[in-house]
């Protein structure tokens, strides 16, 4: 069976998928791995990527493609999305992680983002679904919402600039968070969140990406974490409300501590948990379901998938 590869460099993390395609054409995994290296720190109030953002994700996407290579990926695909969208010196990290790692990173918009982690969810929950599926991707810079239909197709997508990383850099200035930085957090999203159109009726959501997962982790405190545990869960709006409350009000060495938790994702968790809590209340649903695999099982499908290319 052949076997490819897909990194995902978000403005928070960076994610390798490593899959065989077997012959019926479906991907399998060989192997997941994550690491936090805040590509995207400074970005929202600098508009560059920094020094120590770039050099740790350089590290990561070295390592990353180094692995893939000794599991026998025949190709691999780098994504790279809102932070390096956004910063003025974004071609200078291209340049470096093509030296470095020997890969070629596609800056992906917001839309093909939205596009391939709607494809992600679609090839999971849709067999269950009663009724059109919502995808919510939460990154660390901006955040995806996509309403599908019936029949599997993208009614409509929108990328806010609205993420974990920024968020916090924006308007948090204590630890814990005051109650004039919720407040400023959730004013913001409200706000922004106003601009969604009404979601088609019997529609359920999915939410994606590190938030998202950490959030049901800690909830039902997997530790270590475990993929299978995770894909597929339920988080509540009540769940989510009385979750959210807690991780505003902790300090950061107990959020650190927490079972389920990423310790370097602790620091903007709650500006991440706000999101989902208010993106949910946006759309008037009751809950969320929780998806382990997101943008980078969609660039899998697009790029390895039948009919697709390899180069």
């Amino acid at each position: 069976m052949s076997r490819f590869a897909t990194i995902d460099v978000g403005s928070n993390s960076v994610l390798l998928l490593v899959a065989e395609r077997t012959p019926e054409g479906r991907f399998e995994a060989v192997r997941e791995r994550a690491e936090i290296t805040r590509l995207g720190r400074g970005v929202d109030a600098t508009r560059k990527l920094s020094t120590e953002g770039m050099e740790a994700t350089l590290q990561v996407l070295e390592s990353f493609a180094r692995e893939a290579r000794e599991l026998g990926a025949q190709g691999i695909a780098v994504s790279a999305t809102s932070a390096a969208r956004d910063a003025e010196n974004g071609a200078e990290f291209l340049a470096a992680a093509k030296a470095r790692a020997d890969v070629a990173v596609e800056i992906i918009s917001g839309a093909m983002e939205a596009e391939l982690s709607y494809a992600a969810v679609h090839a999971d929950f849709a067999a269950d679904a009663a009724g059109p599926l919502l995808v919510l991707d939460i990154g660390g810079g901006s955040t995806e919402f996509i309403y599908g239909n019936r029949g599997g197709h993208v009614d409509f997508r929108h990328s806010f600039d609205v993420g974990a990383v920024r968020m916090t850099e924006r308007f948090v200035r204590s630890d814990p968070m005051t109650p004039e930085d919720r407040a400023s957090v959730e004013a913001h999203l409200r706000d922004t969140f106003r601009a969604l159109p009404a979601p088609p009726p019997g529609a359920a959501l999915v939410g994606v990406a590190g938030t998202v997962t950490t959030l049901y982790a800690v909830r039902h405190a997997i530790q270590p974490y475990v993929a299978e545990r995770v894909h597929g869960g339920t988080l509540s709006l009540g769940e989510l409300s009385a979750l959210t409350h807690r991780l505003c009000t902790l300090p950061l060495e107990q959020r650190r501590a927490l079972p389920g938790m990423q310790p370097k994702r602790a620091d903007v968790i709650p500006a991440g948990a706000l999101i989902l809590l208010e993106a949910v209340r946006a759309l008037k649903l009751e809950a969320c379901r929780v998806s382990d695999r997101g943008l980078r099982w969609g660039l899998l499908a697009h790029r390895f998938g039948a009919g697709a290319t390899s180069s």
